[in-house]
Parts: C-alpha cells; structure tokens; sequence
C-alpha cells in the first residue's frame, strides 16, 4: 500500500469511527510511540526518543483536553490519572529513563483495555 493510500485509509477511519474508538485509537498510538521512546531510550538514541515522547505526551494531553471535567467524580479521576501520565513522560524525557515510561504504558495498556471493554459492551 503506498504511502498515500495509507493516508487516505487512515484519514477515513478516523472519519468514520465513534467516539470510543477514536478513544482507543488515542490510547493505541501513545502506547505505540512510548513503546519506541523506550526502546530508543535503551539504545541511546535520546533525539529520537525526544520526539516519539513529545507525541505521547500530545497524545496525553488531548485526552486531558477532551474531559468534561463538569460531569463528575470520573472525570476528574481521569484527569488527576492522564495529568500524572504526562508529568511521568516529561520526567522520562528529561531524565531519559524508562521507569517512568513503563509505569506510563501500563498505565496506557490498563486503560485502553478498559475502554475497549466499554465500546464492545455498547
């Protein structure tokens, strides 16, 4: 599949899909890009550990971004939880470790797979 084509599929499947699974389509691509920060971490390759790290937090910080902090206990537990995610991720950047990268993508994992539950469920 060319590279444009690949665009095309992916821009019409975010398009398409509900908000749940755009919601999991968040939580996938953090997962994806701290899952290579680390690796680039242990392998010493710090710029490129730095970029994939800034996309996770992006990603982090527009699921703080997407709360509706009005609507109660839940959301405002999320947003204590995604806002500690993000500051471990700048934590792991600064110190280049992947402590507090892992902590983030069990984290991550723990959640999508809660999510996933919840869209099959409805």
């Amino acid at each position: 599949m060319s590279a444009n084509a690949y665009q095309v599929y992916r821009k019409t499947q975010v398009s398409t899909a509900s908000q749940g699974e755009l919601l999991i389509m968040l939580f996938d691509g953090a997962i994806k890009f701290a899952g290579q920060a680390k690796e680039l971490i242990e392998q010493r390759n710090y710029e490129a550990a730095n970029e994939k790290l800034i996309r996770t937090q992006d990603i982090v910080h527009e699921l703080i971004s997407s709360l509706n902090l009005d609507t109660g206990e839940i959301a405002q537990s999320l947003y204590q939880l995604y806002r500690y995610m993000y500051d471990r991720l700048v934590e792991a950047n600064l110190q280049k470790k992947t402590d507090p990268l892992q902590e983030v993508l069990h984290m991550l994992a723990e959640l999508r797979d809660t999510w996933r539950q919840v869209v099959d469920q409805s």
